[in-house]
């Protein structure tokens, strides 16, 4: 196969064109966007392979005078053998790894100095040669309850990784013998979880608040409501003549225990909200309580 032809580029392409069209392609058929497609992991492979020999000068000088690289299995004095060393590496999992612009894959896991540095003191020592560092972005709710991924390496490999309940963010994760190989022993992969805000849940240590809406008659009246957890959703009791932002604890239901940490709470946050629609009728209730009934909630602020 013509790793020009898989890139899509001409043979007297610059070497910023062959990493143009290698980031364009790279991203349309990673995996991570393609979950279980072959077809397209196969294909994300040969781009990888293509771009591994055009990327390096000497590698592209050889292939485009028609030699071949040598291999352990004795196929790179073959026709189309350079092609097959690598691709085939690739796919089998051995071999040298590619080097991969890790800029390519900044929406799935980013090679970081500065995340590598903070993991090493995270971790308590320093990396080898042969580890490599990554960054992945998980949803909250993920990270708060636990979940296994399968996610794709800058090298192409795919992985299940599990993320344990309570992750925190900035949080590493070791993936012992999934690093690179060099002089065939194979370092570890350091992952480096960011954990991506969440529209409903705030955290504080191990707690968190959910902000509630709750009618005027619900508020006045009291009732049930459901209220959604990292756990499910479950019911609560709103008191008779709650205000907005009185708050109501549920022991157990926020982060999970950790550690040496228990489990955390879930504050309920009563937020009152009018109709919204005006109500002609609550309306002119309200004006005539309003005349006997009439109160200053501002007192304490002096005025």
């Amino acid at each position: 196969m013509d790793p020009y032809k898989v890139l899509g580029v001409a043979r007297q392409a610059s070497e910023a064109d062959i990493k143009s069209a290698y980031r364009k392609l790279a991203k349309k058929y990673h995996p991570d966007l393609n979950p279980g497609d072959k077809r397209t992991e196969t294909k994300f492979k040969d781009v990888n392979a293509a771009y591994h020999i055009l990327s390096d000068k000497d590698r592209r000088a050889r292939f485009d005078r028609g030699e071949s690289e040598p291999s352990a299995a004795g196929d790179g004095a073959r026709p189309g053998g350079f092609w097959r060393n690598w691709t085939g590496r690739a796919r089998r999992g051995g071999g040298d790894p590619f080097d991969f612009d890790n800029e390519i894959f900044e929406e799935f896991f980013k090679s970081s100095v500065a995340g590598r540095r903070q993991s090493q003191a995270a971790e308590g020592g320093a990396r080898q040669p042969n580890d490599v560092s990554y960054k992945l972005t998980v949803p909250f709710r993920e990270a708060a309850g636990g979940i296994g991924k399968r996610v794709t390496l800058g090298d192409g490999r795919v992985l299940d990784l599990k993320i344990p309940p309570g992750t925190e963010d900035g949080q590493t994760l070791r993936l012992k013998g999934q690093g690179r190989k060099l002089k065939g022993r194979a370092g570890d992969a350091f992952i480096e979880i960011t954990v991506a805000p969440d529209p409903l849940f705030k955290r504080d240590g191990q707690d968190l608040t959910v902000d509630t809406p709750v009618t005027l008659y619900e508020a006045v009246l009291g009732g049930s409501i459901t209220v959604p957890t990292i756990h499910g959703k479950v019911t609560v009791k709103v008191p008779a003549g709650s205000n907005s932002d009185k708050v109501l604890r549920l022991k157990g239901k926020g982060m999970p225990a950790k550690g040496g940490a228990p489990a955390g709470d879930q504050l309920v946050r009563l937020k009152v909200v009018l109709p919204e629609k005006p109500d002609d009728e609550m309306t002119e209730f309200v004006k005539t309580w309003q005349k006997t009934h009439g109160y200053n909630p501002r007192h304490k602020l002096g005025f």
